[in-house]
Formats: structure tokens, C-alpha cells, sequence
């Protein structure tokens, strides 16, 4: 099923989910937490916008998706300890299945092979999650009528086949994209033949939003153990930056990310650009796949005084508060 000539097994709806992580005046919520043990800075950043309970996890099926472009490690990748460490929750919070699964990038594939490789496979199976690789699965044609650029996305049938989406993202640049955090991570659920290159390259990043219309993950739990603040997306300048991110909503979750990314001043595709400029963050805004800043509530837990420093930045430059 990795081929570019396919047939998608059954047409479907958009898999939407609305954001449980939102205050009493129904504004989206993001936390960021830079103290502890990874395990530790999981759970105070999912606290912080109202913890895990939110989900009902009890007797449910997750699908936890990490960032498996490569076989290269973290920050290319998603850190695999954070992998674990949140598969390993997942089950603490009742969950009866947990799946980790991805699918590469065309150049790279096959999947299997780099989570071998990144050290991903194995941690999601000493956690006691079950690995699963999309390629070697079918497609969902979802119609998508209300974008520009993309008017169908087809999208592994196993993100409808579960109870909850978990998007685990790593915060990273990209040379094409800008950068790639939330919103970039689910194109690794669509089909190869919908790669955004592929489709337009002149409107790669809105293209990269507008995929986006077709889901909607329970929770992002974005990894910032180490970002990558130069290069990408294969290799890139990597930074200890030592937190965790979460948010039901993907653009309060990249808003946070490409803060953290702009503190360093590094790449000029981020540097260069307000945060709300970006097209992934102004073209989700306005397909409605997430809240704009006046309707966000960054919210920040313990940390030492680098954590500090980098949240008020992380502030400065998002308008956050």
C-alpha cells in the first residue's frame, strides 16, 4: 500500500473531535512544563490545561504518532524516551491498546526500518504499545471542500480505527515547510501520493494546514527535550531546550514551538516572521483547525532559570499570556 498507485478501501467523514483542553470561556489552553524527569514534565504540562483525565482514556484504543520521517535520531525525530514515557502513561490512565505508528517520508521508507533505526520501535514495545505501520495499511478518501489547495486527503484508515489520536510531535525547522511541529506531523498520515511537493510546491505550508482539516487529535504532546532550531528536516543545529508542550489545539501548540525555536534567532524562515504570520499557523486559523492568539492561554509550570528565560521569549514573541 506504500505505492503511488492505489485505491482507497471506503470513503469517510473528516475524524473531528472537539478540544477538551479549553478554559470555562472556551479558550484553547497550552502548557509547558521544563522541570523533572521526561515522564514528570508529560504529566505537569497535560495538568496544566486540565490533565489526562479530560480524555477518558478507561478501556480505550490510542494511537500515539510520533514524528518517524527518518531513521535519524531525536531531534530529526521524536525522542523515544518521550515515546515511552507517554505510551507508558497512556496505560497508567486505563487505556486498554496503545499503537505507535507513522509512515515516513517517500525518500526514506520504509518505516519499520527507521524506527529500528531511531530507536522508536523499541521503546513503544517495552512500554507495551503495539507498532504499527501505516504503509502496510489502507486509506480513507475524506473530502475536504472548504480548502483552497487540497480538496481530498487520503488518510490511514488507522486513525479512524482507534478511540483517541495522540500527535507527538517534535519542535524542528524545515527547509521547505518553515518549520515542523503539530500541524507538519500529520502529513505522515496521508498517503505518499499527497505529499505536498508533490501537490504544489509554491504553497507547500498552507497545504501542509489545510491536510489538517481532515482530523482532529484528542491531544498534542509536543517533544522539546532537544528542538532543532537550524536545518532540517533530515539533519539540522539541535538545542538542549529541556520541556514538554501540550495543547488540544495544534495551532496554540506550534504558536509555542516556533517561540521556542525564534528565541534562538537561528533560522530566518522562523526568525524573520511574526509567529501569526506563518502561513501553516494564519492558513489553520482560518480553516478553523485552530484558535487565533486572543483565544489562547499559555499556560507554564516549573522550571529552572534557562525555562524561565526561554518562556518569557517564548511570550515576547507569541503575545501569549
Amino acid at each position: 500500500m506504500a505505492g503511488l498507485f492505489f485505491r482507497p478501501k471506503r470513503k469517510g467523514e473528516p475524524r473531528k473531535r472537539p478540544n477538551l483542553f479549553v478554559s470555562p470561556e472556551d479558550k484553547a489552553l497550552v502548557g509547558v512544563s521544563g522541570k523533572g524527569s521526561v515522564k514528570k514534565k508529560i504529566r505537569e504540562a497535560v495538568s496544566l490545561i486540565g490533565g489526562f483525565e479530560r480524555l477518558k482514556l478507561t478501556g480505550k484504543r490510542v494511537l500515539v504518532k510520533p514524528n518517524c520521517v527518518s531513521g535519524e535520531k531525536n531531534p530529526a525525530t521524536t525522542n523515544p524516551e518521550v515515546v515511552k514515557a507517554v505510551v507508558e502513561i497512556l496505560y497508567e490512565e486505563g487505556a486498554k491498546k496503545v499503537f505507535v505508528g507513522d509512515m515516513s517520508a517517500l525518500r526514506t521508507i520504509s518505516t519499520l526500518r527507521n524506527m529500528a533505526k531511531n530507536g522508536i520501535e523499541k521503546a513503544a514495545k517495552d512500554a507495551g504499545a503495539e507498532v504499527v505501520i501505516f504503509e502496510d495499511f489502507g486509506w480513507v478518501e475524506v473530502d475536504l471542500p472548504d480548502n483552497l489547495y487540497v480538496k481530498k486527503a487520503y488518510v490511514t484508515e488507522r486513525i479512524f480505527d482507534v478511540d483517541a489520536v495522540i500527535n507527538l510531535p517534535v519542535i524542528k525547522t524545515h527547509r521547505s515547510a518553515s518549520y515542523s511541529i503539530t500541524l507538519k506531523n500529520f502529513i505522515g498520515c496521508t498517503h505518499l501520493s499527497q505529499r505536498p511537493y508533490l501537490i504544489d510546491t509554491a504553497h507547500w505550508e498552507e497545504i501542509v494546514a489545510e491536510f489538517n482539516a481532515a482530523y482532529s487529535p484528542d491531544l498534542n504532546i509536543v517533544d522539546g527535550t532537544v528542538a532543532m532550531i537550524e536545518g532540517g528536516p533530515w539533519s539540522g543545529t539541535p538545542a538542549e531546550t529541556n520541556l514538554i508542550i501540550a495543547s488540544g489545539d495544534r495551532v496554540a501548540s506550534d504558536a509555542v514551538g516556533l517561540g521556542v525555536i525564534k528565541s534562538f534567532g537561528k533560522w530566518e524562515m522562523v526568525a524573520s516572521k511574526d509567529v501569526w504570520e506563518q502561513k501553516q499557523v494564519a492558513t489553520a486559523i482560518a480553516r478553523g483547525i485552530g484558535k487565533g492568539k486572543e483565544e489562547i492561554i499559555l499556560k507554564t509550570g516549573e522550571g529552572d532559570e534557562r525555562f524561565e528565560s526561554l518562556m518569557s521569549s517564548v511570550r515576547e514573541s507569541t503575545g501569549l499570556f
